[in-house]
């Protein structure tokens, strides 16, 4: 579209697509030392959305300007919600030889949590076997660490010849499995909710973890010793932070780990959740529904301002490693306090 057809009513996606729009983004972005990529995972919600989504990082007056310097037309931007505070600065410490001697299957390695928790296993001493339905960016992500010990796994891990071929790569050793990989809805409530949505969303985020577990499952137990940890999401523990396919899709996500965690634990088997709240990653949350939008988004506007993948990995790779020794079956809201709003 056109420069002077931006407003703060379109799509992060429509703005990048615009030379005038993309650069003039860059520039704001870059007075805070940020760059384009905090826009992954954006692209379907427009620059009014942001102002009460950012907790503070946007506000109405950066949009005006934006908007201005571009010939566009400023929209107004109605959010009575006072932003919450940004998380303090955080720095990762890779704690060496963590997961020494150990091989770890990571789902939607290529990207976001998935890519990060890879990363922190492999510098930490392990052994991972990445696995991602996407192949270019599993190759980028072993281009980018040679050094580590990364084996790509390419594949569906709702198909069943995939799913054998991603157990293969670990070959006979299974020590620890991160089920990372999964899918937004469109924020559609139930009776707007389509069978093809509804079907790829479970399929995706259960059906793949159920049968990839499934399969890593009788490894561990002849091993006698396992850790599993499952990615649900803030919609695991309530009912307002997206639409009912994901929303059930995550539930039956805390299901499982509890249900595997009461009957392999007394055969040495360590089943936790880890449920992330706002985090910066590559997954598209689109508002495709007038009532979605109306209701959800003055929750979001509550929650804590987005983190980066490496922050979910600290948690997830804390309960795959010998240091969760006694947990098991817990679901931790890795969220930065946003389940208790």
């Amino acid at each position: 579209m056109p420069a002077s057809d931006l407003s703060a009513d379109s799509t992060i996606g429509d703005w990048l697509a615009d030379p005038a729009g993309s650069a003039a983004l860059g520039r704001l972005l870059s007075g805070s030392g940020a760059s384009p990529s905090a826009f992954d995972g954006a692209h379907q919600l427009t620059l009014n959305e942001l102002v009460p989504l950012s907790s503070g990082a946007f506000t109405p007056d950066d949009i005006a300007r934006l908007v201005e310097e571009v010939g566009g037309k400023v929209v107004e931007v109605a959010s009575s919600v006072t932003p919450a505070p940004r998380a303090p600065e955080w720095k990762e410490v890779i704690i060496s030889g963590r997961f020494a001697g150990k091989t770890v299957i990571v789902t939607g390695a290529g990207s976001g949590i998935g890519r990060a928790t890879a990363v922190r296993i492999a510098k930490e001493g392990g052994r991972v076997v990445a696995a991602d339905i996407s192949e270019e960016r599993l190759q980028q992500l072993l281009e980018e660490h040679a050094e580590l010990d990364l084996i790509a796994a390419h594949g569906d891990i709702s198909n069943g010849a995939d799913v054998e071929r991603i157990v293969a790569a670990a070959g006979g050793r299974i020590d620890g499995l991160a089920n990372v990989a999964g899918i937004m809805d469109n924020m559609s409530p139930l009776h707007e909710v389509s069978d093809e949505l509804w079907d790829r969303v479970l399929r995706i985020n259960l059906t793949g973890m159920f049968k990839l577990s499934r399969a890593v499952i009788p490894f561990m137990l002849d091993a006698g010793s396992g850790s599993i940890v499952n990615v649900a999401s803030e919609s695991a523990l309530r009912g307002s932070s997206s639409g009912l396919a994901y929303t059930a899709s995550k539930h039956a996500v805390v299901g499982i780990t509890r249900s595997s965690a009461f009957m392999y634990g007394p055969s040495g088997l360590r089943i936790n959740c880890v449920a992330p709240g706002s985090t910066v990653t590559n997954i598209q949350a689109s508002f495709d529904s007038a009532l979605g939008r109306e209701r959800i988004l003055p929750v979001l506007a509550l929650a804590p301002a987005p983190v980066p993948a490496d922050r979910l990995a600290a948690s997830i790779t804390f309960l795959l490693s010998d240091d969760g020794v006694n947990l098991n079956g817990v679901v931790l809201p890795s969220d930065g306090g946003q389940s208790v709003i």
